[in-house]
């Protein structure tokens, strides 16, 4: 396996292959995701570790919506099977994929943890769901402050586990060594990367100047809020799944096939 260099304009690439191929199957890639999250949610309702074992389901997730995009990219049909793709890889690189969530998990965690140092914990608690957001809590400057300190901490966290899903289930490589190829990867493709994050910025400001102005219409109509609602939530799912889509393009330009034959769905061109 060797790390791939690519110039910045390829991040622009990776945002238009994500959204064509949500695109080519919208009903069933929002779907699959839609389960995703669903099945996230349920883990959440479990007492005690509920909230860690949602956010150690987030490679897995990662992995199978880039498995997903692939699919889609070579013409193949999505299907709910693909939340099973972690465990038709063997149960090695099922074990691995179990540990690189659990490392993920404690990383947040620690993030978070390092964040309450700052406020008391009252931005964890209310990311977490622990507690409401209030006016004047959000206006307190230790809250925001705990905030931005966790945006810049999960940056290099993303870095981490960017690449790292599809290096354990497609490649075999261990959770902590794909980690480290992850983020020489990122880094290597800074250039891109920047690129990419700036174009789903700009996706996302377009969508929401638009949504703001499509609601803006519904409420001159006198349209209920339930309306409304409807179309946040679809809006934000959508983007979502375009978003999620795109992360095998970075995955499929960043590194060299190795030499050995992939086990499963490898991310063709």
């Amino acid at each position: 396996m060797k790390l791939k260099l690519v110039p910045p304009r390829t991040g622009l690439l990776w945002v238009r292959l994500g959204a064509r191929v949500f695109w080519r199957q919208p009903m069933a890639l929002a779907a699959l995701f839609f389960l995703c999250m669903g099945s996230m949610s349920v883990a959440t309702l479990l007492p005690v570790v509920g909230t860690i074992l949602a956010l150690a389901m987030i490679p897995s997730v990662t992995l199978v919506m880039m498995v997903a995009a692939a699919q889609t990219h070579l013409g193949k049909q999505p299907v709910p099977t693909l939340l099973m793709a972690a465990l038709r890889s063997g149960r090695e690189r099922a074990r691995d994929l179990v540990v690189l969530g659990l490392l993920y998990a404690g990383c947040f965690l620690l993030v978070l943890a390092l964040s309450a140092l700052i406020d008391g914990g009252e931005f964890a608690r209310v990311y977490m769901g622990m507690a409401p957001l209030s006016k004047e809590l959000a206006e307190s400057p230790a809250f925001e402050a705990a905030m931005w300190l966790s945006v810049l901490l999960y940056m290099p966290l993303s870095l981490l586990f960017w690449h790292a899903p599809g290096l354990v289930h497609w490649w075999g490589v261990p959770p902590v060594k794909a980690m480290f190829f992850s983020t020489i990867a990122c880094l290597r493709n800074l250039g891109a990367f920047t690129v990419y994050g700036l174009g789903w910025a700009g996706v996302f400001m377009a969508t929401g100047i638009v949504v703001s102005l499509v609601l803006t219409v519904l409420s001159e109509l006198g349209m209920g809020s339930g309306v409304a609602a409807s179309l946040l939530v679809s809006t934000a799912m959508v983007l979502a799944t375009m978003f999620f889509c795109s992360v095998v393009f970075s995955f499929r330009d960043c590194f060299e096939p190795p030499s050995a034959p992939a086990p499963a769905d490898p991310p063709e061109a």
